[in-house]
């Protein structure tokens, strides 16, 4: 292990972490310890400040989740270990430099890898969010339209409308949801591209909103001609939300289309069913006459 270092690691780094007690495996990777324990590649990554997605696939290195993922070094991994310890000992020699080799000890070294985690934990539950946001979603629209489905999957609902012609709804990415309808065996009338920002962090919604918005373009450069942005959190400022995407035709709040009734809802609804050309289901004309009378 020492020959290792010695061979990827400057040796004023080594030299600095030796006069505080610090073993230079702290701070940097080397092949020996990974093969050991392949996982601890999270442990330097974290140590380092990235996420999982910066590290595996910004920094072209998606080959190597194996380790930290499935603790175990394949073969041809093998032979990359020492290339990817002499760049991680790169970084760490960079980040140490930065921080001063006098403010270094076990403990920063173990809340430096806290600092990424907690990051990296609140991603994971937005991930999780936004998906239970989307198939809130998918819901939603499935009941709208279930009674004019011919096929439906977990990911796709087909229908027919008084048209004769058939509508695709697909549950996907950029756009979240797409709903299309076919013209001919060559022609496709794009319909609506649906973007849901499923989180419920209002500090982060005009983020969220932009990313919308840059999906809406490519939607509308694909031909689409109906953008409709759902957000998840309480209140929205629409006139500051037009600015962020000024693509989204309509903007939706999800607790509102969860509420059976609700304007929105209703409104929904409507412009769902006019757009693909079916008529609104019996229970929604029993519900919508008990609303006028």
């Amino acid at each position: 292990m020492n020959a290792e270092l010695d061979g990827a690691v400057p040796a004023k780094d080594l030299v600095e972490l030796a006069s505080r007690g610090i073993r230079g495996e702290l701070l940097f990777a080397v092949p020996s310890v990974l093969r050991a324990n392949p996982r601890l590649l999270g442990y330097y990554r974290l140590l380092l400040g990235f996420s999982q997605k910066e590290f595996y696939n910004k920094s072209r290195l998606a080959r190597f989740g194996v380790l930290e993922f499935e603790g175990k070094v394949t073969l041809r991994l093998e032979s990359e270990l020492p290339d990817l310890c002499r760049a991680l000992a790169v970084r760490a020699s960079e980040m140490a430099a930065r921080i001063g080799y006098e403010k270094i000890t076990r403990e920063l070294l173990h809340e430096l890898t806290l600092l990424t985690l907690g990051p990296q934990l609140r991603g994971s539950n937005n991930t999780r969010i936004g998906k239970q946001a989307n198939k809130a979603v998918f819901n939603i629209i499935r009941q709208l339209v279930h009674h004019a489905a011919e096929n439906e999957t977990e990911d796709v609902i087909v229908l027919r409308n008084a048209s004769h012609r058939r509508v695709r709804i697909m549950f996907a990415a950029d756009p979240d949801i797409s709903i299309t309808e076919d013209i001919s065996a060559r022609s496709v009338n794009r319909v609506v591209a649906i973007e849901i920002k499923g989180g419920t962090d209002k500090s982060n919604i005009w983020n969220r909103l932009g990313e919308a918005e840059t999906s809406h373009q490519s939607a509308k450069h694909r031909g689409f001609v109906e953008f409709w942005t759902i957000y998840n959190v309480s209140s929205l400022d629409l006139t500051k939300a037009r600015e962020k995407s000024p693509t989204t035709t309509r903007f939706y709040s999800l607790l509102d289309l969860q509420e059976a009734g609700s304007e929105a809802s209703h409104d929904f609804r409507d412009r769902l069913v006019s757009l693909v050309g079916i008529r609104a289901g019996h229970s929604q004309k029993r519900k919508r006459r008990r609303r006028l009378s």
